[in-house]
């Protein structure tokens, strides 16, 4: 068990709930980050006191400072800040929770830093996976997935041998708030609709790419990077209970799965007690209580986003960044109710078309396809 952590992003939801599993271990926090929101940082400042609390400008960090100026806590903002939080020394341990491209650089740090990584965030390996699992193994560092999907497949591998015994990873999908619903019953969704996930509670960016299903497309990239194993080997099945949370088929035709309740404050905590298990402060699954358990496939007519994901990882390259930029672009023009909810493939599909393609990108070359992306979006979107 790390005894010592970073959190990159504590006071979005995946930092909060990370923050209430360590409130109960014997766990130093050594650095927080965030975005705006002061006085939730403020807070969290006084109860864990760590060296080190970053904000995303250097207005809300001066306002933090304030906040906190009878306690002795460096304040810091922006980039330079976030990989400082990532490299801190005291840490043995990032999670991060950031959401978006904001978290690549960082993760980059802080895995040359020889730092355990708790993955949250998706977008680092949907946009440079190759590049991070080169440095991971060349830093010999261990990166322990945090999403509740990549923590099962995680766990159920923890029983195999090797990859050569993995016919197939399985991805379970709750299918979101439309899951049902024909291309044209979609077309005036709202805003609000979208964000009304049936079974959990996550920030709007993420509620939104459920509800498109791009949030599994970008789960797909993930895992295959993630385990090292080609598209063809990651597959996605709609389970509306979420009780399953990923399974692993293996070449004998025997099933692994991972059960428990919806949850994030399990995986969250193996990622800091790995290999180790020990209590966890999470709702007990009762099998006799938890109904019917059902798995369908996915309607990749009604949510195309899924199919252009894996069409982006069959094609590598700045496919992936693309893809992943333009979205983000979009989903924040969404979330503003300036387009609709088909408008966001729409745009993204448009950017994977236009922006020029590399082959092997370096990462100035992802990040650079990342902000082409994100112009495609502001120039082509319609109010």
């Amino acid at each position: 068990m790390v005894t010592c952590v970073s959190i990159l992003g504590s006071t979005g939801s995946i930092g909060r709930q990370s923050l209430d599993i360590i409130s109960r271990m014997p766990i130093q926090v050594a650095a927080l980050t965030a975005g705006h929101s002061v006085e939730l940082m403020a807070q969290q400042c006084r109860q864990f006191r760590p060296e080190l609390a970053v904000m995303a400008t250097q207005e809300a960090a001066q306002a933090l400072r304030e906040a906190l100026s009878d306690l002795d806590i460096r304040i810091s903002w922006g980039e330079e800040g976030l990989i400082e939080a990532a490299t801190i020394e005291s840490a043995q341990c990032v999670i991060t929770a950031v959401v978006g491209m904001l978290g690549l650089k960082p993760t980059l740090a802080a895995i040359r830093a020889g730092k355990r990584i708790g993955l949250a965030n998706k977008e680092t390996l949907v946009c440079a996976g190759e590049l991070v699992m080169e440095e991971a193994e060349k830093y010999g560092v261990q990166i322990v997935p945090v999403d509740s999907e990549h923590s099962a497949i995680f766990q159920c591998l923890m029983g195999v041998k090797d990859k050569s015994e993995v016919h197939r990873l399985i991805l379970t999908c709750s299918g979101g708030p439309f899951f049902g619903m024909a291309r044209e019953q979609l077309r005036h969704v709202t805003r609000s609709d979208a964000l009304k996930h049936p079974n959990w509670k996550m920030g709007a960016k993420i509620t939104i790419d459920c509800a498109t299903l791009m949030n599994k497309g970008l789960e797909v990239i993930e895992a295959m990077r993630l385990y090292q194993l080609p598209i063809e080997q990651v597959d996605v099945v709609i389970h509306r209970q979420s009780i399953v949370h990923s399974m692993v088929e293996l070449v004998d035709g025997a099933v692994m799965a991972q059960l428990g309740a919806p949850d994030m404050r399990l995986p969250i905590q193996l990622a800091l007690t790995y290999p180790a298990r020990q209590a966890c402060p999470v709702d007990r699954l009762d099998l006799t209580k938890c109904g019917p358990l059902s798995f369908c496939e996915p309607d990749l007519e009604a949510f195309p986003c899924l199919a252009l994901a894996r069409d982006c990882a069959k094609t590598g390259g700045t496919a992936c960044p693309v893809m992943n930029g333009a979205n983000e672009a979009a989903v924040a023009l969404f979330l503003e109710d300036k387009i609709g909810f088909y408008d966001i493939y729409d745009l993204v599909r448009g950017a994977v078309d236009t922006v020029p393609f590399v082959e092997k990108p370096t990462l100035e070359q992802i990040l650079e396809s990342d902000r082409l992306a994100r112009e495609y979006v502001a120039e082509h979107y319609r109010t």
